[in-house]
């Protein structure tokens, strides 16, 4: 009779809460191998956010300017008015660009330093009720309790505060933006996108200034609207219809304004 030798297998004990949480870690991490890498950091939300303003600004650049030369144009074929009217909208549209945008980002960044004050003041007065918040937290994100507040424990002695600023506010104290920057950035856009339709209602020949200002302006608007599309994730084909659509009506009413206070005397 032949026997078989049995192998003794060691008794299996049921997984702590750190070991379940390094193995959804482990599990994460060979799914983020399998999965093409995407820009998730808050870091890349912003720089998308400040490339979209950028495009924001230099779209409202070109429109206003370009609406108010071509209004200009069509009343008076002399460069001086054009350049004058030019110039007094490249000016003040880039001042009031810049002030608007001041005065928003001031409001946004005050908001945010205050809550970021608050967050410090209460996990130096309440370290204890705070790390609960954070388990439950991520235990209402579908973590079992256990990997919850291995989660939790481990971010909280690593950055406490960039946790639950994080967590709680979906902020970084690292991404407050200043508002002097974001002035100056959208005055700059604001500027370039004026410029365009300042020189091609002031370069060529008179009777040329104006359909080459119509055509130069629209494909830049379809260029600012494909890219802020591409930049937002939404569709480039309606983006970019919408934009160009909206800036030849822009420039057509003034045109035909100017043409008719010019033709009647008016100017």
């Amino acid at each position: 009779m032949s026997t078989h030798n049995s192998v003794p297998t060691e008794p299996q004990h049921p997984a702590t809460s750190s070991e379940r949480a390094s193995s959804e870690v482990a599990d994460s991490q060979v799914a983020d191998s399998q999965h093409p890498a995407e820009p998730h950091t808050a870091g890349t939300a912003q720089r998308l956010n400040w490339l979209r303003a950028g495009v924001l600004g230099a779209n409202d650049g070109i429109i206003s300017v370009a609406a108010l030369v071509v209004g200009v144009a069509g009343a008076t074929t002399a460069s001086g008015p054009i350049l004058t009217a030019g110039m007094a909208a490249l000016v003040g549209g880039a001042i009031s660009m810049a002030l608007g945008e001041y005065v928003s980002v001031s409001s946004q960044s005050d908001s945010e330093r205050a809550l970021i004050a608050k967050e410090k003041w209460e996990l130096e007065t309440m370290p204890e009720e705070e790390l609960e918040e954070l388990i439950g937290i991520y235990a209402a994100k579908g973590l079992s309790s256990e990997t919850a507040r291995a989660v939790a424990e481990e971010l909280t002695a690593h950055d406490a505060l960039a946790a639950h600023l994080s967590a709680e506010l979906n902020i970084s104290e690292d991404d407050v933006v200043s508002p002097w920057h974001a002035a100056f950035a959208s005055a700059v856009a604001f500027t370039i996108g004026g410029v365009l339709p300042l020189l091609t209602a002031l370069l060529p020949p008179e009777n040329l200034r104006v359909p080459l200002t119509f055509v130069v302006v629209l494909l830049a608007l379809g260029l600012t609207g494909t890219v802020g599309a591409h930049l937002g994730g939404s569709s480039k084909m309606r983006a970019t219809v919408r934009v160009v659509v909206g800036g030849a009506l822009a420039l057509a009413a003034t045109f035909a304004i100017g043409s008719l206070l010019g033709t009647t005397g008016v100017v």
